[in-house]
This record gives C-alpha cells, sequence and structure tokens, in this order.
C-alpha cells in the first residue's frame, strides 16, 4: 500500500506583508510609519492574548529591511540594545528585575537618540506586574490591544491564500479546518499547502474526504500542527 508521504512546508517567516490584520489595522499601520520613517508615534506597545499577533508583528518589524537597525528581543533586553534604531521587546511581563531597569534606561536612551521602541505583553500596561516607571514608560506613546483573528476573518484569509494558489475551498473544508486543526493562521495556512501537495500527488480535488486523509496521515508525522 502506497504510504502517505505528507510533510508541511516551513511556516512562512512572519513580515508586516503577511500579517493577516482583522481588526487590527491600526496597529499595523503604526509599525508601517516606523518602517517607513514618517513623522509617526515612536513609542508603541502592544498587548493582547497568546495567538493575537504580538510576536509576529514584532519580529516583521524587525526584518522588514528598513534603512534603520533594527532588532527584535524576546522576554529580555539584549547586549546591545541601545545600539539599534529600532528596538522591539516582546513579552515584557517576562522581564526579570534587572532587565526591567535595561528596559527603563533604553526608553530614555531612545528617547533621545529619537530612535523607535515597540515593546508586547500579555496586558495593559497599568496592569501588568512590572516596576511604576517602567509601566509609565511603556504607557508612553500608543497603546494598541490586539484581537485574535475572528472564524470570518481567519475564513476569509484562507479563501484568500487558496486564490492565490488557483485553489477552491468549499465550505466544509474550511469548516472542518477550523474544528480539527490548530487555529493559529501559520499552522492553517502551512496546512492548506501541504493539502495543495498532497491534492496534487493524488491527482484529486481538495474536498472533505480528502482532507480528512490528509489531516488523518499528519497526525502521525512528526511535529505537525494538528
Amino acid at each position: 500500500m502506497q504510504q502517505l508521504l505528507l510533510q508541511l512546508a516551513p511556516a512562512p517567516a512572519p513580515t508586516l506583508d503577511n500579517f493577516v490584520a482583522g481588526r487590527n489595522a491600526a496597529a499595523l499601520q503604526a509599525l508601517r510609519d516606523i518602517v517607513l520613517g514618517t513623522r509617526g508615534e515612536r513609542f508603541i506597545y502592544l498587548w493582547g492574548e497568546p495567538g493575537s499577533g504580538r510576536t509576529h508583528l514584532l519580529r516583521g518589524l524587525a526584518q522588514a529591511g528598513m534603512a534603520r537597525k533594527a532588532r527584535y528581543f524576546g522576554g529580555a533586553v539584549g547586549a546591545g540594545a541601545a545600539d539599534d534604531d529600532v528596538v522591539a521587546i516582546d513579552d515584557v511581563q517576562q522581564l526579570s528585575a534587572h532587565d526591567q531597569g535595561r528596559l527603563f534606561d533604553l526608553y530614555n536612551r531612545v528617547r533621545a537618540a529619537d530612535g523607535a521602541l515597540v515593546a508586547s505583553g500579555d496586558a495593559a500596561p497599568a496592569q501588568l506586574a512590572l516596576r511604576a516607571d517602567l509601566r509609565s514608560r511603556l504607557a508612553w506613546g500608543l497603546a494598541f490591544q490586539l484581537h485574535p483573528l475572528s472564524d470570518a476573518e481567519k475564513t476569509a484569509a484562507l479563501r484568500a491564500h487558496a486564490r492565490v494558489r488557483a485553489l477552491e475551498l468549499g465550505e466544509d473544508v474550511i469548516a472542518y479546518l477550523l474544528r480539527h486543526a490548530r487555529r493559529d493562521m501559520a499552522s492553517l495556512i502551512g496546512i492548506l499547502d501541504a493539502l495543495d501537495r498532497y491534492s496534487l500527488e493524488q491527482k484529486r480535488p481538495i474536498t472533505l474526504p480528502l482532507l480528512r486523509d490528509a489531516l488523518e496521515s499528519m497526525k502521525h508525522k512528526p511535529d505537525i500542527p494538528c
């Protein structure tokens, strides 16, 4: 019996261009303004629950290819951060007491140097268990609460990605994906790309029976997000 060989393509690197904004368009535009060097806000704080896109946006900002030197740090303030023009600090709720002090100093240095600093956390600044002076710095500029995509928004994003690949997805296929696969967009897009390859290998159109076969195969593979 032919063995199913279905492997997910690596999730695409997070960029500002492949971020599905949904209700987060204003936050995305604020980061684009930093990339473009327009006279936008230089201090931005993003907060929201896991899966809302905080890390995607910060990594995308750091990799945006702007003329200014940019770097991403997750849950810490790395050495040399003050040398960067644009600094992205993720998961500030995880900062140690030492790193809280470093971030406080970094805010002051970035402000004096006309740089930009974007931070993210799992709660609004006032609700973070951080030192009071740092909470006030985090509230200096614009603060955006990020919202996870709704099922309707995920459906629209999957349809848009399918159109790029010249695929036709039935309502039953999308509904089954949203019920039975991981619900973050990176995983959903990865499964859709794998499903496209599997459809070509099997010479079968993408239907619900094909999707069930593919997902069942993925369950028996390591590191498959089902």
